[in-house]
């Protein structure tokens, strides 16, 4: 059976670069985009200037400058950021139709059959498609590469910025053992608390637990990290079960009090998701040359999901109007004001608490018989 070869393309702070190579005035300044102090704004991205200083994505604007007075902060341009990911995308699909956009900067590319047929090895057509990107866009990339999803998008840190890292398979299980829980996709805070707590540290403490002590400790999430522990990694690229829905969310170190708190993180989630909405419906469209039956879902429901200090779960709904359903490509983020009263509502519900974690999304009607589900329901508190 031929060996997978899978690459992860990760954009080196993608807004930021874009923002300097338009503006070359900012370059070699610390600078950010998002949303302007005082406007309870929030950090989308950093340079690496920035980030020596401790700014990071998802950041309030006010305390990004207090960390570093001379910090500049940009407005994002989302529009500028979509057209620098078709042209990258564009470069992908030369190399194999089995693409993988996670988010307008990074994606996963499986080149077996490329490498196969040309007989040229993964790292090469990694460092082939770093090179047109930057032809095309004057943009750097970063490049992981591995025989699974998981240990590419691992190693496309490891030589950031502007590098790549491979992980040979005769490798995988060395490089897992010694891997950092950290630095493990799908590992949060609390997560990450609760493995030093019974003191797990990296891949290989749990590896020596054995599989049942990490199913008893983590469910079926224990599973996952005991094959990763050994660099295995059953994930293909691009095959996805039909998504039921659309989503980000962020959790906080500190929680959030206060309404004040909440608000200031939304327009840093609205960003995300439009970018995400975007990346699906762009996906669904280039699948409809293959597949003719296939077709870009209404948006049924907005939804805000808020996770309290005592790890229970809150969400609220808002459906789309039946009249004028909401569309991948039609829905329009001057509905924020939806998000916010949806926010505002389910905060006053569950009493106020303290907030570990906020997510907002949509969730997509696939089916015809879905359209008329729940219209007992309040359309908005």
């Amino acid at each position: 059976m031929t060996e997978k070869k899978i690459i992860h393309i990760d954009m080196d702070c993608f807004f930021a670069a874009i923002e300097m190579l338009d503006n070359p005035e900012l370059r070699g300044k610390p600078m950010a985009v998002g949303g302007q102090a005082g406007t309870r704004g929030v950090l989308c991205t950093a340079n690496y200037e920035a980030r020596k200083f401790g700014v990071h994505s998802a950041l309030s604007s006010n305390l990004a400058l207090k960390r570093c007075p001379e910090l500049i902060i940009v407005n994002p341009r989302s529009y500028r950021y979509r057209e620098a990911s078709q042209e990258i995308q564009k470069i992908f699909y030369e190399y194999t139709d089995t693409v993988e956009m996670l988010s307008l900067d990074e994606g996963f590319l499986d080149v077996t059959d490329y490498c196969h047929k040309h007989q040229v090895f993964a790292t090469k057509v990694a460092a082939e498609i770093r090179e047109k990107i930057f032809l095309k866009t004057s943009l750097t990339a970063s490049a992981g590469i591995a025989n699974n999803k998981f240990l590419a998008k691992v190693s496309s840190d490891w030589n950031k910025p502007n590098g790549q890292w491979v992980i040979p398979p005769e490798k995988a299980a060395e490089f897992s053992y010694q891997l950092e829980l950290g630095k493990v996709p799908g590992i949060g805070e609390k997560t990450l608390e609760k493995c030093h707590t019974l003191g797990i540290f990296k891949l290989g403490d749990i590896r020596e637990k054995g599989v049942l002590w990490a199913k008893d400790h983590f469910g079926k999430f224990g599973h996952s990290l005991y094959q990763k522990s050994w660099g295995i990694s059953s994930d293909q690229v691009g095959r996805r079960s039909q998504r039921k829905s659309i989503s980000c969310e962020r959790t906080f170190s500190q929680d959030l009090k206060g309404m004040q708190e909440i608000e200031e993180y939304f327009p840093f989630l609205l960003n995300e998701l439009e970018e995400r909405i975007i990346t699906y419906y762009e996906k669904i469209e280039r699948k409809k040359a293959e597949d003719p039956l296939l077709y870009s879902p209404p948006i049924k429901k907005l939804f805000i999901k808020m996770k309290t200090k005592d790890f229970k779960n809150h969400t609220h709904e808002f459906i789309s109007p039946i009249e004028e359903p909401w569309t991948l490509k039609s829905f329009e983020f001057s509905q924020s004001k939806i998000f916010e009263q949806l926010g505002h509502s389910l905060y006053t519900q569950i009493g106020r608490p303290a907030i570990r974690l906020l997510g907002i999304g949509v969730k997509l009607n696939y089916t015809q018989s879905d359209e008329l589900e729940g219209l007992g329901q309040l359309r908005l508190l």
